[in-house]
């Protein structure tokens, strides 16, 4: 029985070593692959996206004006716009066109205004509220931003030889081509009180403009 208890007690002692070494064997070979695959990571530069903060808006514009029985004619102008908030802009604006013979001027041969005094002037600072921001699309790959807004102020017009104060309201849409960029098309009613013959009356002269703007 003895005999027995000592033959197991050798084999163990010999087979602890063994499995200890296997052991050790594996650790080592475990770290040295651990070292030998270190992956090599290439480090690159990101640069952010620099975002635009233009808040001033200039431009020009073209169209058509109608004022009360006096005809329509060509109209041109410029703005100079601040962007307040993404939906809020305040803008000043200065028009001119040059009105035509009424058709009672025409029918009697009587002038009511001498040639001088045909012109007519404005300028006007406006609020315009961005109602609809969204996107235009042209075809399936084209996509621009693009506002419609809605637009009202206060001015004076010079006309007939006098200056009145003048109300103008209206809508307009605007498309940006890019960030500095925009194509805008407007749509305004400019009303003010007229006295030509001693009967004072109320006109509502409608323009019609397209034009292109910058941002800076």
């Amino acid at each position: 029985m003895e005999s027995r208890l000592l033959r197991f007690f050798l084999k163990a002692g010999l087979v602890v070593p063994v499995v200890a070494t296997g052991i050790g064997v594996s650790t080592t070979q475990a770290e040295e692959i651990e070292q030998v695959v270190r992956p090599e990571i290439e480090r690159r530069e990101v640069r952010e996206a620099d975002i635009d903060t233009e808040n001033f808006e200039i431009g020009a514009f073209a169209g058509f004006m109608n004022v009360e029985d006096f005809g329509t004619n060509a109209v041109y102008g410029a703005r100079l716009g601040y962007h307040v908030t993404e939906y809020v802009l305040v803008e000043a604006s200065y028009g001119s066109t040059e009105t035509q013979e009424t058709s009672a001027e025409r029918f009697s041969g009587f002038q009511i205004l001498e040639d001088e005094d045909r012109a007519l002037d404005y300028w006007n600072v406006s609020f315009a509220f961005n109602l609809l921001p969204g996107e235009s699309f042209v075809g399936s790959r084209w996509a621009f931003t693009s506002d419609f807004f809605l637009i009202g102020g206060v001015g004076s017009t010079g006309f007939a030889g006098d200056d009145m104060f003048t109300w103008n309201f209206g809508f307009g849409y605007k498309v940006l081509a890019n960030d500095w960029l925009a194509l805008r098309i407007d749509a305004r009613d400019h009303v003010f009180e007229l006295d030509l013959l001693g009967e004072r009356q109320t006109n509502h002269n409608l323009e019609f403009t397209a034009g292109l703007s910058v941002f800076f």
